[in-house]
């Protein structure tokens, strides 16, 4: 497996259209962000308030893509795209392991890729001179690879349990 492979299966392997998988997402992402705004005014600026705030613009993103049916094929070769018009070729729900697995990494993901919004605030509100963009960036990168970690954990158990 080489390296596009990997960023395809862990960034847009799971886009197969669903509505419901969508909904959840976008739950989640509004639970995430009511997070940050119900945090109190002296905290929202710190380091978990803003992972939360990242991490639900990511499961935002990650729901609108779920409902979009042009979204099923995306990172898909063309010969893998001809394949996926056939609905006996459609994919299973994972296991709720799985799944929780993948929320888990994608709302890591929005503070491991989305931290250098944090200078676009810090140059709008100038009273705030020092955003946690490390401690952010490295939550995220925990919680992404925690993500990760256990969806190899739920695959690997799955792949190994006899029928």
């Amino acid at each position: 497996m080489n390296l596009r492979e990997i960023f395809v299966e862990n960034f847009a392997g799971d886009l197969e259209y669903h509505p419901r998988r969508a909904v959840g997402y976008l739950i989640l992402a509004v639970a995430a962000f009511c997070f940050w705004i119900f945090s109190p005014s002296e905290l929202q600026f710190t380091t978990v308030p803003l992972v939360f705030t990242l991490g639900s613009l990511a499961l935002l993103i990650k729901g609108i893509f779920l409902m979009r049916k042009s979204s099923e094929g995306l990172g898909l070769s063309d010969q893998k795209l001809a394949r996926l018009s056939d609905p006996s070729n459609r994919k299973s729900l994972p296991s709720i392991v799985a799944q929780a697995s993948q929320v888990v990494q994608d709302f890591g993901t929005g503070s491991f890729l989305l931290w250098p919004l944090l200078n676009i605030g810090k140059d709008i509100d100038k009273s705030w001179s020092d955003p946690p963009l490390f401690r952010v960036f490295l939550t995220g990168a925990i919680l992404f690879l925690l993500g990760w970690a256990l969806r190899r954990v739920a695959s690997s158990k799955r792949l190994s349990t006899p029928n």
